[in-house]
């Protein structure tokens, strides 16, 4: 008898939760929100994807995220993600019955110097069942304690991992589950809430209905945190960090993950702060980017600006800067100061020759003793009009300026020095201000300008050995996934610029990149792309990766060149008559100087000894040679003029006894 009363009132039961679950799916209203309206509004990136589970599961076996899994940035990253998938695979079958389901995952910089990561998953009309609230118990063990408590009337479940001491911290609002390790996100998310600021920011709304739902992930990055996350990694985010983090807005790129290669397709937006040169720029069309015909095969940055023309691009520079009348005073008050001192036209003498690109190159350069080699390259519209007129400006100079300095010839190359202060910032903007009176020479149809001669020395060989960017391969098939016209393309290669960073940081700076060397170099070329649109940037990312062992044998790497502490110097070896070589003694290497104006150049011994000095006239050798044993003993003597070996050269012993002699 009792059984026959349960099986009616089961069967009732099962009727009833049925009914409840025809009602909550297809009658009851919707009442969710959207995964963006809780995400704090300091978010530095977001990453967003419609399948979370299939494609975390393509993310996971992929050798890109294998690789970075090794790394402790992205493995912080990474063990979070493993442990939502944990929850989503409970009752995988139950998720993939109700569709597909939106994951957020956002970077937050919580306090100078760390960040941490928020999750919002969407749960849509599964939320209502509760499965995930009242599993989150089943999913513990003995290894962890779960509390609960309230914020601003939001429970918050609270998992303490007793091994690792950390809290996993979840909350649920409508359809969306937030989760966290760091319980200030999950409290701004809540926040959020009621006040959503990057959801309603119109800036945002453009980017996200521009990017859609189409590819496997979407990325918004939100400059105006850019400079405070590059201090994570680095004390200093520089102009260019700076320049970007006050002008522009939100970048928003969706994307696939396909085998090594990552090509993002979005849009830039800006503000009405943004630097005038950007400004500029978006109201200037595109040009032809050719400047890598002479940028060297070792550039670790090539940022490109291209526009109609630099008149057009300079009239619009003008322009913009008259809408803050204060600034604008100060930029013609200077153009002015340096045309009545030196009695030119800007526009007629510099203006007037530059075509449809400038670009700012940083090198590793291989012969430059300078901290950073970085050069402007200017493309001209008539390379002979351009030697005209820098001839006349350089004149101009002269007859106002005490420094004295004569053109030097480098491999048919002349170099000349511009003493003009402050000359690119004054007249293209802030980002150009490391550039100050520069040397200068002209390649083709390109005048190149750098603080260091040897810069300009290093694209010089480069360009006569057929070592530039345009006869690099893995470049020029880069350089297709382009287009050709643009107004801003940047182009990084990992590796030049791992050696171009490691050349000039501290010991310690030096030991963090040697433990992420791995990391850096696995994507040996990045590249993006900004084609002006109305009121915006069209934008193109493209990075590819690559087993960095396999870059390994690709490149050479300045740390491994480094001394270790076991270094041992060269042995000391007096030169005798029995291991005198006649005919290569006084074969000395090509030197490099940094300062053309230089009376002497010296260079030393790892034991702070003199191994050589010698004199120079216009940046060439030109007077006494001597040559030094690490002893300090004199080893090698003679004379240059006009960088030719001139008379009687004499080689000595340790006792500076002359063993061989040789007129030249």
């Amino acid at each position: 008898m009792k059984k026959r009363k349960i099986l009616p009132l089961l069967g009732l039961l099962f009727t009833s939760y049925a009914l409840y679950l025809i009602y909550t799916f297809y009658i009851d209203t919707n009442d969710n929100i959207k995964s963006i309206y809780l995400v704090p509004k300091d978010a530095v990136y977001i990453i967003e994807s419609q399948k979370p589970i299939d494609n975390w599961n393509t993310i996971s076996k992929s050798d890109i995220w294998k690789h970075l899994n090794t790394n402790a940035y992205f493995n912080s990253l990474s063990e979070s993600l493993n442990k939502l998938d944990t929850i989503f695979k409970q009752d995988e079958s139950t998720f993939k019955r109700f569709g597909d389901r939106e994951i957020l995952i956002s970077s937050h910089i919580y306090t100078p110097g760390k960040y941490d990561f928020l999750y919002v998953i969407d749960l849509q009309k599964i939320a209502k069942l509760d499965i995930l609230k009242n599993h989150l118990n089943t999913i513990t063990t003995a290894n962890y304690k779960v509390s609960k408590r309230k914020y601003h009337e939001h429970q918050i479940t609270e998992i303490y991992d007793i091994e690792s001491h950390e809290t996993l911290y979840i909350s649920f609002i409508k359809n969306q589950m937030i989760v966290s390790y760091m319980h200030t996100l999950i409290e701004a998310s809540i926040d959020q809430y009621l006040e959503p600021e990057i959801g309603r920011d119109l800036d945002f709304i453009e980017v996200n209905k521009y990017v859609g739902y189409n590819d496997m992930f979407r990325l918004y990055f939100q400059y105006k945190y850019l400079d405070d996350f590059i201090k994570i990694f680095s004390n200093d985010s520089g102009d260019l960090g700076k320049t970007l983090s006050s002008s522009l807005e939100f970048s928003g790129f969706s994307f696939d993950l396909d085998d090594n290669t990552i090509v993002a397709n979005g849009i830039t937006n800006f503000n009405d702060k943004a630097n005038a040169y950007l400004k500029a720029l978006e109201k200037s069309g595109t040009g032809t980017r050719s400047i890598s015909k002479i940028a060297p095969k070792q550039t670790a940055l090539y940022l490109s600006f291209s526009f109609n023309s630099f008149n057009e691009f300079n009239t619009n520079f003008e322009s913009i800067q008259k809408e803050n009348p204060e600034q604008f005073k100060s930029y013609i008050e200077g153009i002015e100061k340096v045309e009545n001192f030196l009695k030119i036209d800007l526009k007629e003498h510099f203006i007037s020759w530059i075509d449809d690109e400038a670009a700012l190159l940083q090198l590793h350069s291989t012969v430059s003793q300078s901290k950073k080699d970085v050069a402007i390259v200017l493309k001209t519209n008539n390379s002979e009009k351009a030697k005209q007129n820098l001839d006349f400006i350089l004149e101009q100079i002269r007859k106002r300026s005490p420094v004295k300095f004569k053109e030097i010839n480098y491999k048919g190359y002349p170099i000349n020095f511009m003493s003009i202060k402050g000359f690119f910032k004054l007249l293209i903007g802030k980002l150009f201000k490391g550039i100050d009176k520069p040397y200068y020479t002209i390649i083709e149809d390109y005048v190149v300008f750098s603080n260091h001669p040897n810069t300009l020395k290093s694209i010089i060989n480069s360009y006569t050995n057929k070592e530039t960017l345009d006869n690099f391969e893995a470049y020029k098939d880069f350089n297709d996934a382009f287009d050709s016209r643009c107004s801003v393309f940047a182009y990084i290669n990992a590796p030049n610029l791992y050696n171009s960073v490691y050349d000039f940081v501290d010991t310690n700076a030096k030991k963090q990149l040697k433990e992420n060397k791995d990391y850096f170099i696995c994507f040996p070329q990045i590249g993006i792309q900004l084609t002006p649109e109305k009121g915006f940037f069209e934008s193109k990312l493209v990075i590819d990766y690559e087993d960095s062992d396999i870059v390994k044998t690709k490149y050479t790497f300045a740390d491994t060149n480094s001394h270790s502490k076991t270094y041992n110097p060269p042995k000391l070896v007096e030169i005798t008559e029995d291991n005198l070589n006649k005919e290569t003694i006084f074969n000395i290497p090509e030197i490099f100087p940094s300062d053309l104006t230089a009376k002497e150049f010296i260079k030393k011994h790892s034991n702070g000894k003199v191994k050589f000095s010698v004199e120079l006239k216009d940046g060439l050798k030109h007077g006494d040679y001597k040559e030094y044993y690490r002893n300090g003993k004199l080893k090698i003597s003679g004379k240059y003029s006009k960088d030719e070996q001139n008379g009687v050269w004499r080689v000595y012993n340790f006792e500076e006894d002359v063993v061989f002699k040789k007129r030249f």
